[in-house]
C-alpha cells in the first residue's frame, strides 16, 4: 500500500473526501515526524512505537573499492509493532512466492 491508496482507504472508512483524508493522514505523518525529530518516542497502543535510536560512528569498507571509510554518528528512526499488530499480522493469510 501507497500513501495514495492509505488515503483513499482512510476516505473510505471515515466518509471524508479523499481531499480531507489526506490532511488528516499528512498531520498525523507530520505530528510524528516533529515529535521524533524532538526526540520524543510515539506510543500507538496496540499498534505500535516509533522511537529515535542512536547509532555510533563505526568504520565499513566500500564494497566496491574495499576502502575504508568513516560513517559518522546520527539518531534513526526505528518501529517497534506492537502485541496487537503482530498479532493481527500473524494471522493474516501468506502470500505464494513468485
Amino acid at each position: 500500500m501507497n500513501k495514495t491508496e492509505l488515503v483513499a482507504a482512510v476516505a473510505e472508512a471515515t466518509d471524508m473526501s479523499k481531499a480531507e483524508a489526506a490532511e488528516a493522514v499528512d498531520a498525523t505523518f507530520n505530528a510524528i515526524t516533529k515529535a521524533m525529530q524532538a526526540g520524543d518516542e510515539v506510543r500507538i497502543i496496540g499498534f505500535g512505537n516509533f522511537v529515535v535510536s542512536y547509532r555510533p560512528a563505526a568504520v565499513r569498507r566500500n564494497p566496491s573499492t574495499q576502502e575504508p571509510m568513516e560513517i559518522p554518528a546520527m539518531m534513526v528512526p526505528k518501529f517497534k509493532p506492537g502485541k496487537m499488530l503482530k498479532e493481527a499480522v500473524k494471522k493474516a493469510p501468506k502470500k505464494k512466492a513468485a
